[in-house]
């Protein structure tokens, strides 16, 4: 759980408020496969529905993910 807790942090200032707290919340209550499900699918709604996709370069003009 710590890890993924640790890689949802790396998308807080990304992620809609909501959205963030949903799934930290899903995290903490025990359902952690939910929760990457959601993170996911956030990951490939901001990659443009590829998950393969490098997408590094969409999110380094997103605020925040500058040093990511």
């Amino acid at each position: 759980m710590e890890s993924f807790l640790k890689e949802l942090r790396h998308y807080k200032t990304i992620l809609p408020r909501n959205t963030f707290k949903t799934l930290r919340g899903q995290a903490l209550a025990g359902d952690l496969g939910g929760a990457r499900k959601g993170l996911n699918k956030m990951k490939q709604k901001l990659c443009g529905g590829d998950p393969h996709a490098n997408c590094s370069s969409k999110l380094k003009n997103r605020k925040g993910m500058e040093k990511h």
